[in-house]
Order: C-alpha cells, then sequence, then structure tokens
C-alpha cells in the first residue's frame, strides 16, 4: 500500500516540481542577466547547447503556460495593440508581449535571448527569430534539415542520399559550435557532449518504453494531459541527470500500473487518439469533454512531432558523437515534419497497435503549419481503416475563438455514434 502511495502520480508531482525547477532557473538567469539560448522543440539542439552550460528557453512552453494559466488573453491583447494581427500564431504573440513586459511570466521572469537556434521545421520559427532580432539584436542560428521528398518514403541511413544530408548537417552544426564558443567563452567539450548525448540516451530510451506502455488496458496516462507534463520534462531537461531519474522513475510508476491492472480512468469505455495542437485555455475543462463519456486519449501526435525525436527510442553512438547527432536531428525532426503532414500513415497503424476506437481532430485558428491539411489527412485515414473521427476547430493560445458549447455538443454526438456501434458491434451488426 505505501508503495502504491508512493508511486502512483509520481510523474505528474514530480514533473510539476521540475517546471517550477526550471522557470526558478530561468528567472535568475534573467536577473544575473547571463546569456540564454531560445529554441524549440522541434529540434532544439539541447545537446550541444549544454556543453556550454546555456540555459534554454522553450517559447512554446512558457506561452502555453500562459493559456493553462488563463492569463493568455492579456498577452494576446497586447501583442495586437503593439500592431501583431489577430490571425497569427498565440504563441508568437504571447511571447511577444513577454519581451515588451521585460520577461515576466505567470511562473517567473524569462531573460532575454543571447542567441536563438531553431530549425526549419515550423516556418513560423523563423519569421519568430526575426522578432528577437529585431528587439535585441539577437544571433539567430537554423538547422536547415532536408525533408521527407515523399510521404510515407524517407531516405534511410546507409543510402546516398541519407549520407549526403548527414554530411550537410554535421557541417552545420560545426558553425553552431563556434557560435556558441563565441558567446559563452567556453571551448567545446566533446567528452562533454558525450555525457549528455548519453543521457538523452537514457531519456529516449524510457519514453519509447513510456508510449509503448499504453497500449495495455486499461490505459495508464492521459496523452494530452499527463502526456503534456512528460512532453514538458522531455524537452526542458534533455540531457541531463534529473531528466533520466525522472523517465526512469515515470517507466517504474507505469509498469506497475500495468501489472496492477490500474488505469488512468476506471471505467475506460472508449480509447482514442489526439492529432494537433491541445485547446488550452480551457485545458482541464477540454479534456473531461471526453472523460465524462469514459472517453481517453491513449496517444497524441503531439507525443511524436515534439519530443525532439523520443518518440523514436532512437540512442547516439557516443563514439562518432557529432555524426551520430547529426543522425539524429536528420531523423527526429524530419519524424517531426512527417506527423505533422502526413499524420494519417503511422495513424493507420496506430489504430490497431493502441486499439483505438476513435480519432480526434483538432485544427487551430492560429497555427497553420499543424492544422493546414488536416481534412485531407481524416478523410485519407478513413479510407484507409474502418474508424469514427471527429473534427473540431478552436485554439491553442486564444478562448475568444473557443465555443465549448458548440465543441460539447459535436463531441457529445461523437461519443453517441460511438456507443452505437459498439451496440451494433456486440449483436454483429457490424
Amino acid at each position: 500500500m505505501n508503495d502504491a502511495k508512493n508511486i502512483l502520480g509520481r510523474g505528474n508531482r514530480d514533473g510539476a516540481k521540475l517546471f517550477r525547477d526550471w522557470f526558478s532557473e530561468l528567472s535568475k538567469s534573467a536577473e544575473t542577466g547571463n546569456p540564454a539560448a531560445y529554441v524549440f522543440v522541434m529540434g532544439s539542439m539541447a545537446e550541444i547547447l549544454r556543453v556550454f552550460d546555456l540555459p534554454m528557453v522553450f517559447p512554446e512552453i512558457n506561452s502555453l503556460q500562459t493559456a493553462v494559466r488563463h492569463v493568455s488573453d492579456d498577452y494576446l491583447n497586447e501583442a495586437e495593440d503593439y500592431g501583431y494581427s489577430p490571425d497569427i500564431c498565440g504563441y508568437v504573440k504571447a511571447d511577444v508581449a513577454m519581451q515588451l513586459r521585460g520577461g515576466e511570466h505567470p511562473m517567473g521572469r524569462i531573460p532575454k535571448p543571447s542567441i536563438a537556434v531553431l530549425t526549419n521545421a515550423c516556418n513560423t520559427y523563423l519569421k519568430w527569430g526575426e522578432i528577437w532580432e529585431r528587439m535585441h539584436g539577437t544571433p539567430m542560428f537554423t538547422i536547415d534539415v532536408p525533408a521527407t521528398r515523399q510521404a510515407g518514403n524517407p531516405s534511410m541511413p546507409g543510402s546516398e542520399q541519407f549520407e549526403r544530408e548527414k554530411k550537410y548537417i554535421v557541417a552545420q552544426l560545426e558553425e553552431l559550435i563556434e557560435l556558441c564558443e563565441k558567446i559563452t567563452g567556453i571551448k567545446f567539450d566533446i567528452d562533454k557532449l558525450r555525457e549528455i548525448m548519453n543521457n538523452a540516451n537514457k531519456m529516449s530510451s524510457c519514453f519509447k518504453r513510456i508510449l509503448d506502455l499504453n497500449k495495455s488496458k486499461p490505459s495508464l496516462f492521459n496523452a494530452l494531459t499527463d502526456g503534456t507534463i512528460y512532453l514538458g520534462v522531455a524537452n526542458t531537461f534533455r540531457g541531463t541527470p534529473e531528466g533520466v531519474k525522472y523517465f526512469n522513475d515515470l517507466v517504474e510508476e507505469l509498469e506497475y500500473m500495468s501489472e496492477n491492472g490500474i488505469g488512468t480512468l476506471t471505467d475506460e469505455k472508449y480509447r482514442l487518439s489526439f492529432i494537433g495542437v491541445p485547446c488550452y485555455p480551457i485545458f482541464r475543462r477540454f479534456n473531461e469533454m471526453f472523460t465524462e463519456w469514459g472517453g481517453t486519449f491513449v496517444t497524441s501526435t503531439y507525443l511524436w512531432f515534439a519530443t525532439g525525436g523520443a518518440n523514436l527510442g532512437s540512442v547516439y553512438d557516443l563514439k562518432n558523437p557529432i555524426e551520430s547527432l547529426a543522425q539524429g536531428i536528420l531523423i527526429s525532426v524530419r519524424d517531426a515534419m512527417d506527423s505533422m503532414f502526413n499524420p494519417e500513415i503511422p495513424m493507420a497503424k496506430m489504430i490497431d497497435d493502441f486499439s483505438l476506437d476513435g480519432v480526434v481532430y483538432h485544427p487551430i485558428k492560429s497555427c497553420r503549419t499543424v492544422s493546414t491539411g488536416l481534412a485531407d489527412n481524416r478523410r485519407a485515414l478513413m479510407e484507409m481503416k474502418d474508424i469514427q473521427t471527429l473534427f473540431i476547430e478552436s485554439d491553442m493560445m486564444d478562448k475568444r475563438v473557443v465555443a465549448e458549447a458548440q465543441m460539447k455538443n459535436r463531441i457529445d454526438a461523437f461519443f453517441e455514434g460511438l456507443a452505437s456501434r459498439k451496440s451494433r458491434e456486440a449483436v454483429g451488426e457490424v
């Protein structure tokens, strides 16, 4: 009993504490004026930046926290008053207001960027970096990652094309290392890089195990709510001993739940997948509209494209760290883009692997990158698999476009359809 009390819920409790610790460290950096790097979840280059002891700021995470804490409207309005359109990315606008406020954030204070490191995984990243250039004179370094040429058919390690692409990224990493040396005055230490990459390997293996464990019946965690916590720790503590301990403990917790038949819901009726970005302005209520029907999200595309490759469970070759890191970036960032633009391809397999009853598509107003094409993706999936789907629209930041009553009507109708289908299946009509 004592073991259960100590183990159950530990992942969420420890994750919340790590987030508080992370924001506390950012606040200290802001106060001291020490250099800080602004990075993104799709290709953070954390392994390189940690060699130079650069605190990492994830603007996407900072922005979504303003929505979860119900203050995003204030930030969005301030950015729009400053001149930004209501139609652009809500994450960007919240961050702009944060910069205008000198880093003020509901969980602490965000330091100014000394360097911005980004990839081409999202077109908004490029324009966002330019904002920091204008505001702070921040040097911006972009890793250009070659994308998959044909959906479902990426170049593979060992092929001539893949090796050319990897060599291209190696050259960019070498340039990034030189820039970090210049900014920090710290000489690059390849043995420290190996240590960080070793920690990242352990975290990646754990993360893949966690995703696989949720094939259990009942499911062990909610990919929408619990998964957001896991995702945050995977990014902010990537390559650290704290991150390794957290995910080792989380695997232990979920394995304990699996062995003892403990699920995230006491009465799981419907197993769902979520495609898109969550509705953070009413995050808890949004999830409740599904759990009230006994529905839980056992997997999510957010746990694919925003993990920095941890979803793949791939490990680095510590004997060849730079080349292996380049290969990892190429595979993970490309996988992130594929997961956004063609989610129907991996989803078709996951329907069987995770015993899914339905798939929920959630395009959002302010993120064209994630939302564009979801209607076509949905149609393609339904042609591939006999699965019920739900298509609901809102936003990840802007409560002004979240119509909760209409959303609930659509969700209720979706579950009524699922219930009817299960009834027909029970008597052999489907």
